[in-house]
C-alpha cells in the first residue's frame, strides 16, 4: 500500500513499533516523517527514545507532537510522504495529564487522517486486556486508551494486530 492509514495494534514490548517502521521503509514514499508523541520526562524515556532515534537512519526527519497531533500530521503529509505516528498512546496520556479535552483533540486527528493524501502508520498499545487499574486516573487513561484505538480503527484502511512480534490483520 503507497497511501492509506495503517493502525498498528498491541502490547508492550509486543513488536509493534517495530512493526510500523519496517512498513514505513517498504513504502515508495520519497519523505518519511516520524512524529513523536513522547517527552523524556525521566532517564527512562529518554534512553527508550534514543533508542527509537538510533533504530531510524539519515532518511527520516522527526517532528515532535507531544498534543499538537492533528496539525503535525496535516503540516508533514503530503503525497510523497509517508508518516509514522509513534504513539498513540502516549498522546492521549500527554492530553489528559495536560487536561485537554480528549474528543475535539481525537475529531481533528481523524479529521486529519481521513485527508492524508500520503501514507500515515499509527502505533498504539492495546492496554485494555491487564487487570483493572487500582486508580481513578489510570482507570480513565485506559478508557480513553480505548476510545482511541477504537476511533482511529474506524477511520483507518488496514489495522494491524501485533502479538509476540507477529503481525495479524484485523482489518
Amino acid at each position: 500500500m503507497t497511501k492509506g492509514v495503517t493502525l498498528v495494534l498491541g502490547g508492550a514490548r509486543s513488536g509493534k513499533s517495530r512493526r510500523a517502521q519496517a512498513l514505513a521503509e517498504a513504502a515508495t514514499a520519497t519523505r518519511r516523517v516520524f512524529i513523536a508523541t513522547a517527552q523524556g520526562f525521566d532517564a527512562e524515556m529518554r534512553d527508550r527514545i534514543d533508542r527509537h532515534r538510533a533504530d531510524r537512519d539519515a532518511r527520516w526527519s522527526t517532528v515532535e507532537a507531544p498534543v499538537a497531533l492533528a496539525a503535525a500530521i496535516t503540516a508533514a503529509d503530503g503525497p510523497d510522504a509517508v508518516l509514522l505516528v509513534d504513539c498513540l498512546t502516549l498522546w492521549t496520556s500527554n492530553l489528559l495529564l495536560a487536561e485537554h479535552p480528549l474528543d475535539p483533540a481525537l475529531d481533528a486527528l481523524c479529521d486529519a487522517l481521513a485527508a492524508a493524501r500520503g501514507r500515515v502508520l499509527l502505533v498504539s498499545n492495546e492496554v485494555g486486556w491487564g487487570i483493572v487499574p487500582d486508580n481513578a486516573l489510570a482507570r480513565r487513561f485506559r478508557d480513553l486508551a480505548g476510545i482511541v484505538n477504537q476511533r482511529v480503527a474506524a477511520t483507518a484502511d488496514r489495522v494491524e494486530l501485533v502479538v509476540a512480534g507477529l503481525p495479524m490483520v484485523l482489518k
